[in-house]
């Protein structure tokens, strides 16, 4: 498991946070998996909002996309109580 922190635009965000926005689709620069974890920080006009939320990639179909893109299934990520 490894944990990427990514840029995202306001209008993306705020899919995300609502729970309306389950997939993100990016270049596979990372290699991306099953069980990463992706910190989307919120960027507009150049600049950082400090708004950030933590998702978990939770499914990545497996057939080939153009220009090495990756489709990533997402969830809201929340830790388990101890």
């Amino acid at each position: 498991m490894k944990t990427h922190y990514l840029k995202i635009a306001p209008i993306f965000y705020r899919d995300v946070v609502s729970g309306k926005k389950k997939f993100e689709i990016r270049v596979n620069d990372r290699n991306f998996l099953e069980g990463d974890h992706l910190i989307l920080h919120e960027y507009e006009n150049g600049e950082y909002t400090g708004n950030e939320v933590e998702v978990l990639v939770t499914y990545i179909p497996d057939f080939p996309l153009p220009d090495d893109y990756v489709v990533m299934g997402i969830e809201l990520y929340k830790e388990e109580s101890q």
